[in-house]
């Protein structure tokens, strides 16, 4: 018996394309504007495939590098590799992106310069002997999705890519009608201030401060693939956060509504604050990463392609998810705020709902229409919907616009963030207006930017649309 467990073990390792040990060189590769961008290269042991090995490039987030496990998914891209692609067959090729980790150079916000990279990565990796050029992959989670996404949508040809956690408008996702997520800006900022190219901080300031916003417009339209998505045929896995103050769910919404390949999406429940981050959730999906690539890169016939292509994960996390043939049936809930109130600078008019008679689950952009008007000069408004539970209050989600106000009020209309958030059965919804998200609560980073001391705002009655899934799938 135990010379037979032997020979099993052996045959297995034995097979192409499934071996789990491998080896891993880190290198520095030298760019076309004399950058050194550090990587790290992984080829499998074992017989090499006729063709050479399928290969899959992966790029981090902002601000992180390639062994970096903290952030929006939760494991490095040298973790996906050496847990879930490399064992499995495939050649993978990560780096630390130009200006961060060990690598040279400044950061532009995947600018051109760093879609190059990309480029010039990607005919690294498809002249490597060993490597089979007509198959490599790419997967990138938030900045590095970004940069999939342009890389994508500007030719560079990858055989299939899961882009997670991202971006593929950057002007919308940063500042919706025109007005700032200033606490999502800044917390970005900070994580690249010591290497960041010297056009960037008059962008940033631009942006926090609503002035010369074509240019910052025309900043983010370089870095968004949205006005590309026609360019883009090959077979996409799109992947994002259901809970993501940073990049809601329509960014990966309005990319797969237009994609005409191959595609898949999953909402999950990791991604950017106020995700939860399960432990167990990445065991269910990064080998779903790995089916789509076994499917598109190396042909295996494993049923990805033809199972519903809209899953999404419930909050909290339990193990199943749910599936749809097209994107789940809504309803919408129409909610009125009645009242009328003034406040000054700092403060804050907040009103709750009755209880909710049953569960709901918000999927989309909620819509407000309030009454507003000012005596002076009030240059903004930020509204925050929240549920009231078992004695904690969830953020459900935000929205602000800058305003023109006088003396007779103004119906102003607000679109909130696309989320996807549970509503507890017995909750109440709770709508709070101000100058900034976080007169809802101190931990409400989302919009920072405050009013003139002497400013005074009077709100009136608000009606809320709220979308919410015809049929909830969390507890």
């Amino acid at each position: 018996m135990p010379r037979l467990v032997l020979f099993l073990i052996l045959a297995c390792l034995a097979l192409p394309g499934t071996g789990s040990a491998f080896s891993k060189v880190d290198r520095q590769i030298q760019t076309s504007d004399g950058v050194q961008l550090m990587t790290t290269y992984y080829v499998p042991d074992g017989p090499q495939p006729a063709g050479g090995w399928p290969a899959v490039m992966l790029l981090h987030g902002l601000g992180e590098t390639r062994d970096d496990p903290t952030n929006a998914i939760g494991i490095s891209t040298n973790g996906i590799a050496e847990t879930q692609l490399v064992p499995q067959g495939y050649a993978a090729l990560t780096f630390d992106a130009r200006g961060h980790g060990e690598s040279g150079g400044l950061v532009g916000i995947d600018g051109p310069r760093e879609i190059q990279d990309v480029r010039e990565l990607f005919d690294w990796l498809k002249t490597r002997p060993e490597i089979d050029a007509q198959h490599i992959g790419a997967f990138g989670y938030s900045y590095g999705g970004g940069a999939v996404w342009r890389a994508a949508a500007e030719g560079v040809p990858f055989a299939a890519i899961v882009p997670a956690t991202t971006w593929t408008d950057l002007y919308s996702a940063l500042a919706p009608q025109d007005f700032a997520h200033s606490g999502v800006v800044l917390g970005f900022w900070n994580s690249i201030v010591s290497r960041a190219s010297p056009e960037l901080q008059p962008i940033v300031n631009d942006l926090v401060g609503g002035q010369n916003l074509g240019a910052v417009h025309a900043f983010a339209d370089a870095r968004s693939a949205r006005q590309l998505l026609s360019n883009i045929h090959v077979p996409t896995f799109v992947m994002q956060g259901r809970r993501d103050f940073a990049f809601e769910t329509d960014q990966a919404l309005a990319a797969y509504s237009r994609l005409s390949g191959p595609k898949r999406l999953y909402l999950a429940d990791f991604g950017h604050a106020p995700s939860p981050h399960p432990a167990g959730e990445l065991g269910h999906v990064l080998p779903e990463v790995r089916e789509w690539f076994d499917r598109y890169l190396k042909g295996l016939p494993n049923g990805i392609d033809t199972r519903p292509p809209v899953e999404i994960a419930p909050d909290p996390w339990t193990g199943r998810t749910f599936s749809y043939r097209t994107l789940p049936t809504r309803r919408t809930l129409k909610i009125a705020f009645p009242g009328l109130k003034s406040i000054g600078s700092t403060g804050k008019v907040a009103r709750t709902r009755p209880r909710l008679t049953r569960k709901a689950e918000t999927f989309g952009p909620a819509v407000l229409r309030v009454s507003l008007s000012s005596l002076n000069h009030w240059p903004h408004v930020v509204a925050v919907l929240s549920a009231v539970t078992r004695g904690k209050e969830i953020v459900v989600s935000a929205g602000g616009t800058r305003v023109r106000l006088g003396r007779k009020p103004k119906q102003v209309t607000i679109r909130m963030l696309s989320q996807v958030t549970g509503l507890p059965r017995g909750s109440r919804l709770r709508l709070t207006v101000a100058a900034t998200s976080t007169a809802q609560s101190p931990g409400d980073l989302l919009y920072l930017l405050g009013v003139p001391r002497t400013a005074r705002l009077t709100v009136g009655p608000a009606r809320l649309s709220l979308p919410v899934l015809s049929r909830p799938i969390s507890g």
